[in-house]
């Protein structure tokens, strides 16, 4: 799964740890979703949907490898 975390990240002038402290997940955390090695819960998309004021699929998109 891609996703865009990042740039959204980025748009609100958030850091990493920033971010971590609205989601109340940790800095790791952020770090690992942002490089793909972590998938987030139900829960922390919708968290990060609300904080980012955007829904889930503009910032996590499927990839071809994920439908297998």
């Amino acid at each position: 799964m891609k996703n865009s975390i990042k740039v959204e990240r980025a748009k609100k002038n958030l850091t990493q740890a920033q971010l971590a402290d609205l989601a109340q997940v940790s800095r790791q955390t952020i770090n690992a979703m942002e490089k793909g090695k972590y998938v987030p819960s139900t829960a922390l998309s919708l968290k990060l949907a609300s904080i980012f004021e955007t829904s889930i699929e503009n910032f996590f998109q499927l990839e071809e490898v994920d439908w297998k």
